[in-house]
């Protein structure tokens, strides 16, 4: 039997909400693997930065439809803020700590 692997982000690890969904679709779980260490660090931070659990859940949501379709990164999103202080200006969050 082999192990299942959840490939994580360059900053950011896979929290236990996204993993569920990438372990419970494994077509989702391959395109989710085959992303770039970047790229799938974006997903991660544009999912867990919001503030409400059901924007977070929308996230996932969105994450799972657009990854299936082939989409690489969340879109119309300045970058991970943990990896870029650039992107720190384009969003109104003063607490980068993750949920």
């Amino acid at each position: 039997m082999s192990k299942i692997i959840v490939e994580e982000g360059v900053v950011h690890t896979v929290p236990e909400d996204i993993k569920t969904v990438l372990l419970d679709n494994i077509i989702l779980l391959e395109k989710w693997n085959q992303l770039t260490p970047l790229a799938r660090n974006e997903w991660i931070c544009w999912t867990t930065i919001v503030k409400q659990d059901v924007t977070r859940k929308e996230h996932i949501k969105r994450l799972s439809e657009d990854i299936l379709i082939g989409k690489k990164r969340p879109c119309c999103w300045p970058g991970c803020p943990h990896r870029r202080d650039s992107a720190k200006k384009f969003l109104k969050i003063t607490d980068f700590e993750e949920k």
